[in-house]
């Protein structure tokens, strides 16, 4: 039996992360042929396709701003000339944290930047080609913080709260042309990031699992997503948050 994404080409934008890099190596192993997205760390994503490779994957690296539009725009062009990308992952996104009233511009416009404009400038040239082949995929990682909210972060709650309500407008124009559009709301998710904010008594007071996620445990409901199976789930944020609200 062929691998259920055979034949398919997905792009992870962030993909040099705990969680992005998980994604892709899952969609790798569905046999999808993976579009590595990064910016600050080009080795990361070289080391990441390596792993694919070595695992019998295909992965190939396409760093670039992500917050640049002529490089942007760039970037999308030649992948386009490799075919349709049919799976998107909009995983990029960046926390610079404070509380409100003593927020800078920089932060506010510097989040907006990655996660909501950074999901235009990706997706958007890429949906006319994904909607002629009348099958396709879009994924935003999204944030508990966007449906709970969090202190310190009105500027990501509101990022990603604008690309929930995108996911729910955009799934409503492809739906009958074979594309689902679909948002992950993650809670706290083993990483790096989350190891400096929640320490293990927090955690288990915050979240009722009483344990941080996984990004396998994320990476395995984008794959879900990204399957045939899920053709007729569109238009949805789910969370993967182990009870946290």
């Amino acid at each position: 039996m062929n691998p259920p994404l055979q034949g398919k080409r997905a792009l992870v934008t962030g993909a040099s992360g705990a969680l992005g890099s998980a994604i892709a190596q899952r969609l790798a192993g569905a046999g999808a042929t993976v579009l590595l997205h990064g910016h600050s760390r080009p080795e990361a994503l070289q080391a990441l396709a390596e792993t694919i490779h070595a695992a019998g994957g295909t992965a190939e690296c396409w760093p670039f701003d992500i917050t640049n539009d002529a490089g942007c725009a760039a970037a999308v062009a030649g992948m386009l000339q490799g075919g349709p990308v049919q799976i998107v992952v909009n995983n990029a996104g960046t926390h610079d944290d404070a509380v409100f009233p003593g927020m800078k511009p920089a932060q506010w416009h510097g989040v907006i930047e990655v996660s909501l404009h950074g999901f235009f400038r990706v997706t958007q040239p890429l949906v006319l080609p994904m909607l002629r082949t009348r099958w396709g995929r879009i994924i935003n990682v999204s944030s508990v913080a966007a449906l709970a909210g969090n202190r310190g972060q009105v500027n990501y709650a509101a990022a990603k709260g604008a690309l929930n309500s995108a996911t729910k407008a955009l799934s409503l124009e492809l739906a009958s042309r074979g594309v689902t559009v679909n948002a992950i709301a993650p809670g706290i998710i083993a990483s790096p990031m989350a190891a400096t904010a929640f320490d293990a008594d927090t955690i288990k007071r915050l979240v009722p699992c009483q344990r941080a996620g996984t990004p396998e445990e994320v990476a395995a409901l984008a794959g879900f997503l990204a399957s045939p199976e899920a053709g007729y789930i569109t238009g949805q944020v789910i969370s993967v948050n182990g009870g946290l609200y």
